[in-house]
């Protein structure tokens, strides 16, 4: 972190912004801090931040980044970084992972994103990024098991940062690649897991269009 010659003023989150400049915009890492912000009942204020109007302490000190979490007179940058901030100083223990299965989490949004953003979809390259991402998934499935969430029986930090990841893919292969590839049917536990995050209060109060 680095100290701030700026008032106290709490825990302020700048992020990315929609194509409007003010509401929320659509980034998975953001989102994970506010669902984990929301999780531990933290009071913040949001700011959808515009290359314009970004701070210029944020500029000289942390190159612009988003998201950066600002706590009075500090500043975090890097959504690991502030995500590991806050549970250890607000969580209590009340969210820490525990055997958290951290390679499944981290090897799905970079198959995921390969395969969102190739063209033509349904091409042998698109077959094989597809492949890759079904590999993550039956990992992630495999590791889930019959649990409600994916330590157990209660919600902690990776159900954080799975959410917003598995909101993209719902999404993302609806919208593009629904004629090739269905999560729902395909994953069917995996989807219904998903479907338990999304209907938590915490993903409600942190979605966007």
């Amino acid at each position: 972190p680095f100290s701030l010659t700026l008032p106290a003023e709490g825990l302020v989150l700048y992020c990315k912004p929609a194509q409007d400049g003010t509401s929320i915009g659509d980034c998975p890492f953001c989102q994970a801090i506010r669902i984990l912000l929301e999780e531990l009942n933290l009071e913040y204020d949001l700011r959808p931040t515009t290359p314009e109007n970004k701070p210029q302490w944020l500029l000289d000190q942390y190159d612009g980044k988003l998201p950066a979490l600002r706590h009075d007179k500090e500043c975090y940058v890097e959504s690991e970084v502030i995500l590991s901030y806050l549970l250890f100083f607000f969580g209590k223990d009340k969210l820490e992972s525990k055997d958290n299965g951290e390679a499944q989490v981290n090897a799905l949004f970079p198959a995921l994103a390969q395969y969102l953003k190739h063209t033509p979809a349904g091409d042998v390259q698109d077959q094989e990024k597809l492949s890759n991402l079904r590999t993550a998934l039956s990992s992630m499935q495999d590791h889930l098991g019959d649990q409600e969430y994916w330590c157990g029986s209660e919600m902690t930090l990776a159900d954080c940062r799975l959410a917003p990841r598995l909101y993209h893919l719902t999404t993302g292969c609806q919208a593009f690649k629904a004629d090739y590839f269905d999560f729902a049917k395909e994953f069917p536990a995996l989807h219904a897991y998903s479907q338990r995050l999304f209907a938590r209060d915490s993903f409600q109060a942190t979605q966007y269009p």
